[in-house]
């Protein structure tokens, strides 16, 4: 299925997943990344706890930015330096190109600043006789052959040594051997003269500080401090957001930015600069001089909308980039315009526009890992959804978006008719058919339709608690409703047995497919139904238990975004739980487990479901069948399995193609793992699973 729109989209997806050599170089770095900030964490005093107060400190400065901004610009003209305060990229364009001439300079030397790449500052400076070179070896390497980053933080990551070797040959004129420490000298050579000759030097900022007027700037290489030290004038362009209120929230963002991008406590090089010392003066020349640019380029509108608000508390880690399942194949040349990656449609939609951004924004499959990693706790999956949502009020849904979207709908027809839907989903010639027509692979595998559904069931069931100890209100879902009634019916069994009530109030399916393809109208709508019907059993005490985990997700996650953390719908989220985590407490409390099917001398490989990391990470489930005598490992990339709810059943590149390329190197662990099966308490992952491995996957109440 393709549309006009999205023709060059698959082109690009279709040619990452024919030549894997970018995206393998890719995923390795995606990967160190993880693993060296998981290392960093463990000796991180409070572990992850940085990031409520990295959230914390930019709420704050973003709601104070009018009074920051004047106060960082008072500071900074105190100590000598110069500001500009620029509306758009044109406004920063004019005024490096009249002070490059009022000091007749033809010759700048960059650091790697991504506000600079934003508003594509290079070609009209060249275009106006300036040389300018970037001297950040990642930056340099793109600029050499003009492409745009591969990834936010590691640039070139997908330019292997022979093909750096064969870059720098044309660039010297001389022969480079094709490994690193070759190459390594090559540059430094090349370098060392545009860092003693250049005339202006310049550099972004990673912070800017109202209270004092400085700037900082983090660097691995320690080009930066070269430039922003050695030429006479100093060029400093940095967004509005970056400025924060104290010295702490600086020493806080100096924290936050290399353990989240890289595992580093901090980074090699950290140069705060207070203005400029008047070193080289009374020689008939220019003085020195430091300027520093301040942009808006819609900054301001971002901060106005409360939908792109939070886009600002982005600090450019990049580690949403390190954990994103589909850009992790296609990288940032295709998962991006000039910002890549999750935060890149945000941040595209916004100062490129919408349009652009909406060209590549089907990449996200709504998983929910970059808020997860997040530093600053963005609630990209929810920004992104907006977009979706806008760019579908001018282009409308594809089709297969449309038809996932009506899922529930169509269990519900596919369970009244399950022997004719069923031999439909076995029949090869009708599966093509269906792939060609309404965007349903006919290469994946759909469990079978089942009835009577799990509601149906749910009323002939006559078994009363005769002293209930706690009261559950059951949330089934799509799945287990329609699908497999049996799995439903052995959580309200376990959930009996501990001397629970169980009712099944009236309830929708959750509606996740709605957030994923950006219809927030029928999500709010639905969440607000949900919400409407479950906030009576809470207000009496009951507790949702649900056995999806995106179901889970929504109650708790989803709803009270989108329905503005309304009293209800924080109520329903409190009480909600996912089951084997309320299984346990409940055998905690009582001293009683049910009688079950012993487990030992199973070996089970674990799964944990993308949404389930927001929640209990699985551990529930792991601690019920250890407690049951079985041995469990959990088995990751750190990534997606690549199902991403509904967007792996779709056809073609954006859909089962690219969903199996995801899940190649997880597959590949777990068909290397000394395991009897796999386990996860996720629908759809099962079916992923099972697709990828060849093995047999349980949900771990079928383990009984």
């Amino acid at each position: 299925m393709t549309t006009q729109r999205y023709e060059r989209l698959y082109e690009k997806i279709d040619a990452s997943l024919k030549d894997r050599s970018a995206s393998d170089a890719l995923l390795r770095c995606m990967k160190r990344g993880r693993d060296t900030r998981a290392a960093a964490l463990e000796t991180l005093p409070g572990g992850t706890a940085f990031r409520n107060d990295v959230r914390k400190a930019k709420e704050r400065c973003i709601e104070d930015l009018p009074r920051l901004k004047k106060q960082f610009i008072e500071n900074v003209e105190k100590r000598g330096a110069k500001v500009f305060e620029a509306k758009t990229p044109a406004d920063v364009i004019k005024y490096c190109i009249d002070l490059a001439k009022e000091r007749g300079a033809t010759h700048l030397a960059k650091s790697k600043s991504l506000t600079t790449e934003e508003i594509e500052l290079n070609r009209p400076l060249m275009d106006a006789g300036i040389d300018v070179v970037e001297t950040d070896l990642g930056e340099l390497i793109i600029q050499l052959v003009n492409e745009k980053p591969f990834h936010l933080v590691f640039p070139s990551v997908h330019k292997m040594a022979p093909e750096v070797a064969k870059i720098f040959e044309k660039a010297t004129g001389k022969p480079v051997e094709g490994n690193i420490p070759s190459i390594m000298k090559v540059v430094r050579k090349y370098l060392r003269p545009i860092f003693l000759n250049a005339e202006i030097g310049m550099t972004g900022a990673n912070i800017g500080i109202a209270e004092t007027g400085a700037i900082c700037i983090e660097t691995n290489e320690g080009n930066a401090r070269n430039v922003s030290s050695i030429g006479k004038c100093h060029i400093c362009v940095m967004g509005m957001e970056k400025i924060v209120e104290t010295i702490e929230d600086a020493m806080l963002m100096i924290l936050a930015h290399p353990v989240s991008a890289s595992g580093q406590l901090p980074t090699t090089y950290v140069t705060w600069m207070h203005g400029r010392n008047p070193l080289g003066e009374g020689d008939g020349k220019n003085a020195r001089e430091s300027h520093i640019i301040i942009l808006d380029n819609g900054r301001t509108e971002m901060r106005d909308d409360p939908d792109y608000r939070e886009s600002l508390y982005c600090i450019r880690c990049g580690a949403c980039m390190n954990v994103c399942p589909t850009s992790g194949i296609v990288g940032g040349h295709t998962f991006g315009h000039i910002y890549p990656g999750p935060m890149g449609i945000c941040w595209t939609a916004a100062v490129h526009g919408l349009e652009t951004a909406g060209n590549f924004a089907p990449l996200c499959i709504s998983c929910g890992l970059c808020k997860e990693i997040c530093p600053a706790i963005i609630d990209m999956p929810h920004m992104i959804a907006e977009i979706k949502h806008r760019d579908a009020k001018k282009h409308g849904y594809p089709l297969p978006n449309k038809v996932m979207m009506g899922a529930d709908k169509a269990a519900r027809l596919g369970s009244v008719t399950a022997a004719v839907a069923n031999f439909s989903l076995n029949t090869r010639a009708i599966r093509k058919l269906m792939d060609k027509t309404i965007g349903l692979s006919a290469d994946r595998n759909v469990p079978p339709f089942t009835y009577p559904t799990f509601m149906q069931r749910f009323k002939d069931h006559r078994l009363k608690v005769v002293a209930p100890q706690r009261k559950v209100a059951f949330f089934v879902d799509v799945y287990a409703n329609y699908n497999d009634p049996d799995l439903g019916m052995a959580a309200v069994r376990q959930l009996e047995a501990l001397d629970c009530e169980v009712v099944l109030p009236p309830q929708d399916a959750s509606g996740y497919p709605f957030i994923a393809y950006g219809d927030l109208d029928r999500a709010r709508k639905t969440a607000a139904g949900n919400v409407a019907k479950l906030f009576p059993y809470a207000n009496q005490g009951y507790d949702i238990v649900s056995i999806e985990p995106t179901a889970t997700y929504s109650l708790a996650e989803s709803y009270p975004h989108l329905l503005k953390n309304n009293n209800a719908s924080r109520r329903v989220a409190d009480h909600t739980h996912e089951l084997f985590e309320y299984l346990n407490k409940l055998e905690e409390d009582t001293g009683n487990a049910p009688m079950s099917r012993s487990l030992k001398g199973r070996k089970f490989g674990f799964h944990i479901p993308c949404h389930q990391r927001a929640l209990g990470s699985g551990h529930g489930a792991i601690e019920w069948l250890r407690r049951r005598g079985a041995e469990v490992e959990v088995i990751e990339t750190g990534t997606c399995c690549g199902m991403g709810g509904t967007f792996g059943l779709k056809a073609g590149l954006l859909g089962h193609k690219l969903s199996m390329a995801v899940g190649d190197a997880l597959f590949d662990l777990f068909k290397a793992a000394e395991i009897d099966a796999i386990v996860t308490e996720s629908s759809v992952c099962k079916i992923q699973l099972a697709e990828g491995t060849g093995l047999e996957v349980f949900h771990p109440l079928q383990l009984l």
